[in-house]
């Protein structure tokens, strides 16, 4: 599909992550909770390279990066831990190929972004690479090849999904305050200029031609006209986080044409309230914007706070379920 314009959004989906260790079963249950909006499920649980950041550094080409006590390190060569991402990532694909034989539709494709990934990986001296101007551009440019990469196996693999690229970038807003933390945890990293870490998203949201881009962040205060600028198509965060002083930024958003990937149901195990219920806040904020009603449904995805990780299967399950009866909530009754 060559113009997001048109694109067919699913109504409701998910962030990312998993619990368990089970890929068949992750990928029977994302795809059985979505069956028109599935994502490709991460499993962290089963141990580094599994991680969000272990599974990016496992696409990214001409670097590596082995794990330490400290946490991840970029290396000189491909070791254990890159061969190990690589197998569980290859396990998860293979998954989804089972699951998704004949699909045509929307799917979503997760990975950490350029931003977080300076943050979290380490270089030789321990510092984060998010210290040295050139490691970050050297850094981003291996991941958007590496993205490109990945986003033609899951093309050749489900031929008929519409693909969308979603970045995860948590700490994007800790980079452009300046407060990530050195190795010796006495200081914080100068923060990063806005207009580079603007261009740098583009660059790599920009691999992905032929369908829509979202950035995700479950952090306070994201930063939606800089990733709007940046080319995202949809923005993806944790709607208990908004408060008023994101509506001005909201409501550009929406009237520009950025779909809202609203975060609305816990993403831990918590009684979930009814359906209509859990998207009675997206109305809220609706009428007070003074949007229209009947926009609510072609501007608004449905999905988790964050990814589902730290929860039961159980209710890992019941979550999506939610989701999805959410989203059809808001279509059916958007008043």
């Amino acid at each position: 599909m060559s113009e997001k314009s048109d694109f067919k959004w699913g109504p409701a989906t998910g962030v990312g992550s998993m619990p368990g260790g089970d890929a068949r079963e992750a990928a029977k249950t994302v795809t059985g909770s979505f069956e028109d909006f599935p994502f490709l499920a991460e499993l962290p649980a089963r141990g580094p390279g599994a991680d969000m950041i272990g599974r990016t550094a496992g696409l990214l080409v001409d670097l590596y990066a082995r794990v330490e006590p400290s946490g991840w390190r970029i290396g000189d060569r491909p070791g254990r831990d890159t061969k190990r991402a690589r197998s569980w990532l290859g396990e998860d694909l293979d998954a989804l190929e089972e699951f998704t034989q004949g699909y045509e539709g929307p799917l979503k494709v997760q990975a950490v972004g350029p931003w977080t990934l300076a943050a979290a990986l380490e270089l030789r001296n321990g510092e984060a690479a998010l210290s040295d101007p050139g490691a970050c551009r050297d850094l981003a440019g291996s991941l958007a090849e590496g993205l490109r990469a990945h986003l033609a196996d899951l093309r050749r693999r489900v031929p008929g999904a519409h693909l969308v690229l979603q970045l995860d970038e948590p700490s994007l807003i800790a980079v452009l305050r300046g407060q990530i933390r050195t190795a010796s945890e006495y200081r914080t990293h100068r923060a990063v200029d806005r207009q580079l870490v603007e261009s740098t998203l583009r660059d790599v949201l920009g691999v992905h031609t032929d369908g829509p881009a979202v950035v995700h962040s479950c952090a306070p205060d994201v930063p939606f006209a800089l990733l709007r600028r940046a080319g995202a198509d949809a923005i993806s965060f944790d709607f208990s986080l908004l408060t008023e002083r994101d509506d001005e930024a909201i409501g550009e958003a929406v009237e520009g044409g950025t779909r809202l990937f609203a975060g609305v149901v816990p993403g831990v195990d918590t009684a979930l309230s009814d359906p209509a219920g859990s998207v009675m806040g997206v109305r809220t904020l609706w009428r007070r914007l003074g949007l229209n009603p009947g926009s609510l449904a072609d501007s608004v995805v449905v999905t988790p706070s964050c990814g589902l990780a730290g929860a039961s299967p159980a209710y890992a399950r019941a979550a999506l379920a939610h989701c999805a009866r959410a989203a059809r909530s808001l279509a059916d009754n958007p008043e």
